[in-house]
């Protein structure tokens, strides 16, 4: 999704709330970025993967959410970044905002699908806040490369390693779930025509 830099003031999540809620943007490090609508392609793909994930998590303790969704990474600390992930997986159910407004603390899994200009926001920005939050996997979906990253953490560190338009995903933190890359980015056709 398009994000845009809106001013260099600070803001917190108390700022955040009074903002207009047809307004999409993020909070990170007290500076906000505008959120342009997703593409077409970019639905597809996330929708995909969340229809993957929720279906494997039938009946088990983790759930699947998609975007937007408010993810509050340091509300412990300034609570100066909100981030709306396009998709992301949470097992621990004491994480859900008691006031339903998201998430507070760092899910387990978080996907992006990156946009034309969200690549340095998903890349450098997002990557560091989740790291640093402990967000044990952290998926990077590229639509025009047909190619996704999946960094693991360990050791409070981010390894990366890289998969193709045709591989097999195995998801670290749903052992026993792969997602074929190949049903994720065959999206260009309309189903049933």
């Amino acid at each position: 999704m398009a994000m845009v830099a809106e001013k260099l003031e600070y803001y917190t999540y108390g700022d955040y709330l009074k903002f207009d809620d047809d307004i999409r943007c993020e909070l990170i490090n007290g500076v906000i970025y505008n959120m342009a609508s997703p593409s077409t392609t970019h639905q597809r793909i996330a929708g995909e993967i969340w229809a993957l994930l929720r279906e494997f998590l039938k009946g088990r303790r983790c759930e699947a959410f998609i975007a937007p969704l408010d993810v509050r990474l340091n509300a412990d600390k300034n609570d100066d970044t909100v981030v709306q992930p396009d998709l992301m997986v949470l097992c621990d159910k004491n994480k859900l905002d008691p006031k339903d407004r998201g998430i507070i603390g760092a899910p387990d899994m978080v996907v992006e699908v990156l946009s034309p200009s969200s690549g340095y926001v998903d890349r450098v920005l997002k990557m560091k806040k989740y790291q640093e939050a402990g967000v044990k996997e952290y998926w990077i979906v590229d639509p025009d490369r047909s190619t996704v990253d999946v960094n693991i953490l360990e050791n409070n560190k981010y390894y990366v390693r890289s998969y193709g338009n045709s591989d097999l995903v195995p998801v670290q933190t749903l052992p026993g779930l792969d997602i074929n890359l190949g049903e994720v980015f065959l999206l260009d056709d309309f189903h049933g025509e």
